[in-house]
């Protein structure tokens, strides 16, 4: 019988469960996917603490990313069985096999296996959403990259370079800082070694950050708002290190604006941005232009240690679980 990772009670990853469950018949219009791995986001453990904005009824299975094979569908809208995939969900990807309609899949790229497939669209689709979407970054203009090391600043770092932005990767420790510079990043901040607002400035000269990219928050937020360029735009992506306050003054003496990044809420809204934004990360993962950089892969009865390697800031870009 398949399996699945199951959260009856809000809090820490050790109170999930793994069990075991019957399959579901398909309704008309869905596919039977055997999920090969699944990619671990921050959200996933936050919703799993009922942290998140988005609140499952209890019992849910977590996981908003996975890819694998189609083994059965019910008129799958074109999908066939065996065709290679990327699931997109809001829960329930940390399971041996998942049920869904043909809109949320994705081909897998050809360049990826299942667990980069699996690591790929929630990380690279946030950095597209926010530099693209949200924070129009131009040709030549300086982004300083927050949480550099994690996965969706990794995804930052990649996209930022691609649309030819002079990139400041700041991060917590050297071997983090060196998987940036081989991803794009032009310039490396330690926050241990350099306030990175003396350091922004100092590669600036002091200019400052056309956009801030930061899914870290609290005090890195406020620094941020003391090393940036007329006009800036501060990204919110999440808040890892806590909710930071904006200190009106200062964006108002700069002509900043701060801009709240839901890349998936975006794409509920206005499916056409998706369109354009799958597009444009499928084109460029066969290309061989972004890959997510996956520092664990562990199987998927390990879930509990999977999640606190991102809870205690210990994987560099992604971790996947893998069924196999």
């Amino acid at each position: 019988m398949p399996r699945a990772v199951v959260c009856r009670e809000l809090g820490p990853p050790e109170l999930l469960r793994l069990e075991t469950f019957a399959p579901v018949p398909l309704k008309p219009g869905e596919v039977r996917i055997a999920i090969r791995a699944a990619g671990i986001n921050f959200p996933d453990v936050l919703m799993t603490a009922g942290e998140y904005q988005l609140k499952p009824p209890l019992p849910f299975t977590p996981g908003m990313e996975a890819a694998g094979d189609v083994i059965e569908a019910n008129d799958g809208g074109g999908v066939k069985v065996g065709d290679k995939v990327i699931v997109k969900m809001r829960y329930g990807a940390f399971s041996d096999e998942a049920v869904a309609a043909p809109s949320q899949l994705t081909p897998l790229p050809s360049t990826f296996d299942y667990a980069e497939g699996a690591t790929f669209l929630a990380a690279h689709g946030t950095a597209y959403h926010a530099l693209i979407d949200r924070g129009q970054l131009r040709h030549g203009e300086v982004l300083l990259v927050h949480g550099a090391g994690g996965g969706v600043g990794l995804a930052a770092v990649e996209v930022g370079k691609l649309l030819g932005a002079v990139v400041i990767a700041a991060a917590s420790s050297e071997e983090k800082l060196a998987i940036a510079k081989a991803r794009g990043a032009d310039h490396l901040v330690l926050y241990a070694c350099e306030p990175f607002r003396d350091a922004v400035k100092r590669i600036t000269d002091g200019g400052g950050a056309d956009v801030v990219f930061d899914p870290v928050g609290g005090e890195v937020f406020e620094n941020s708002m003391r090393c940036i360029n007329w006009g800036a735009r501060l990204l919110v992506i999440g808040f890892t290190g806590g909710i930071g306050l904006a200190r009106t003054n200062l964006l108002m003496i700069k002509g900043a604006s701060v801009l709240g990044i839901r890349a998936g809420e975006a794409v509920r809204r206005n499916p056409a941005l998706g369109e354009v934004r799958l597009k444009a990360l499928t084109e460029w993962a066969e290309a061989g232009k972004v890959r997510p950089n996956i520092s664990h892969r562990l199987l998927l009865e390990d879930y509990a240690k999977a999640m606190r390697l991102l809870l205690e800031r210990k994987a560099i870009g992604r971790v996947a679980l893998v069924m196999d």
